[in-house]
């Protein structure tokens, strides 16, 4: 009996992959968990330069974080995966004794990976104060001035979510872009419990940041915390309410608005803790009717190829690297010659961009539209393109540790790109097939009704299926 019923199952499996992949996808859309989205699918073989399945193609989608895909694929392809950026410290002045007087100069050149958390690397800046005080400075006297020309001055891209961005707490949400970056752009803030009924005590490194106003309290409990840390947007002033357990303490990262004037109060604070003494005037360089002389390079940080970005930025969706990124391609520096060298990349690549709404380059923005033949039209692309090998590299893996993918599809030979906005997902990449055939496929799904799980099972569902080609 048993043994029957093996036979059965066995052949009911074969029957169901022997089937076309479209039918399947259909069914499988028409069920509950997925009929209540507005979906868009397009799936390619590029092996044999055929179309296996298309839904509503042609027509314009939120890609939420796949709009990293263009980001990435237009970066590669302008300025090539070993491009690297440069972070220089100058000194304009002179020196006499173990003293610093003149101009102290960081130029930036909008590198994300500065001082970044995302890459566990030696802080510059007090890499760069401590060899200083190795080279026998006791005291610098003048400027220090912020050099963020090589980008526009502009606070986020059009469409982003200003409650979203101000409330949520998650890792490189609302990021100010600068051509002066470090640490993301984020400072440190640090909440510990207090006596219940009390404050909870609340500090930031270096001090004086963002403004802090403490309206939250330390409870009786041990557990649970209601702890909400508003920002007002394009300023640094952060507003806690809510309580604090007695078991909590965290350190969450929260954006500052003006992320040289940052750079340069931490990188004095990184002098003096180096046993530097300072009598340095802060100076943004856009304050200043001329520039000054640059003076002589001391030190040059020098970041990690661009292939290696794009890697952080896709495997771990990190908004901050694709902002800063998109507007490095950018002509200008701005948000605006970001978009307008990604649709002259777009169209060089034989894909219309008439069809396309860029606004941004992370996929923040709830004004973009794509259309998933455009996105799958890039995977085509790119599979020809001369850094194919560095574009399919930075791509998570079905069931990677450390990405987007690492609690999905781990038995699954797929390199893909997730997305998610609120009543967004998309999951957009290559998939291997059981007879050693090659697969792009773009999953879209917008403006759906029931729990997002559901909608990623349904789209994990059509990747298992794209996986077994029919009989």
């Amino acid at each position: 009996m048993l043994a029957l019923l093996f036979v059965c199952g066995a052949f009911l499996s074969e029957r169901t992959a022997a089937q076309p992949l479209a039918p399947r996808i259909d069914s499988l859309l028409e069920q509950r968990r997925a009929s209540h989205g507005f979906w868009g699918i397009s799936i390619y073989d590029l092996n044999r330069d055929s179309v296996l399945y298309r839904r509503n193609s042609d027509r314009g989608f939120l890609p939420a974080s796949n709009q990293k895909l263009f980001t990435t694929a237009a970066a590669l392809d302008l300025l090539g995966s070993t491009y690297r950026y440069e972070t220089t410290l100058s000194f304009n002045g002179t020196t006499t004794d173990s003293v610093m007087q003149g101009d102290l100069r960081l130029t930036g050149s909008g590198d994300p990976t500065f001082g970044s958390t995302a890459r566990r690397r030696s802080d510059p800046f007090r890499d760069w104060a401590e060899r200083l005080a190795e080279m026998g400075v006791r005291r610098i006297e003048g400027r220090l001035l912020g050099d963020d020309r090589v980008f526009q001055e502009e606070f986020y891209p059009d469409g982003w979510n200003v409650s979203y961005l101000t409330r949520n707490k998650g890792k490189q949400i609302g990021l100010t872009a600068g051509g002066l970056s470090y640490r993301d752009n984020s400072v440190p803030v640090t909440i510990r419990p207090t006596q219940p009924g009390n404050p909870p005590d609340v500090s930031t490194r270096p001090k004086g940041v963002v403004a802090l106003e403490n309206r939250a309290i330390t409870s009786e409990r041990w557990r649970e915390s209601t702890l909400v840390i508003n920002r007002t947007f394009s300023t640094n002033k952060l507003v806690l309410t809510g309580a604090v357990a007695r078991s909590y303490e965290e350190v969450r990262d929260v954006p500052v608005s003006n992320p040289t004037t940052f750079a340069l109060r931490v990188f004095r604070e990184r002098l003096e803790a180096a046993g530097i003494e300072t009598d340095l005037a802060l100076v943004d360089l856009d304050s200043l009717d001329a520039p000054p002389d640059e003076g002589k390079p001391i030190f040059v940080k020098v970041s990690p190829p661009l292939s290696e970005i794009v890697e952080v930025i896709n495997k771990e969706s990190n908004n901050f690297y694709a902002e800063q990124v998109f507007r490095t391609y950018g002509w200008g520096g701005a948000t605006r010659g970001g978009v307008r060298r990604t649709e002259s990349f777009l169209q060089r690549a034989g894909i219309s961009a008439r069809t396309l709404t860029i606004n941004d380059g992370s996929g923040l923005s709830r004004k973009n539209l794509i259309t998933p033949q455009a996105l799958r039209e890039l995977l085509v692309h790119m599979d020809g393109h001369s850094e194919q090998s560095v574009f399919f590299a930075s791509l998570p893996q079905g069931g990677e540790r450390g990405t987007t993918l690492r609690s999905r599809l781990s038995r699954t030979e797929v390199r893909a790109k997730t997305g998610s906005l609120a009543f967004v997902r998309s999951l957009s990449g290559y998939v291997d097939r059981s007879d050693g055939t090659r697969v792009a496929f773009t999953l879209l799904a917008n403006n759906y009704a029931g729990p997002s799980r559901q909608i990623t099972r349904t789209m994990d569902d059509i990747i298992q299926m794209i996986t077994t080609p029919p009989s």
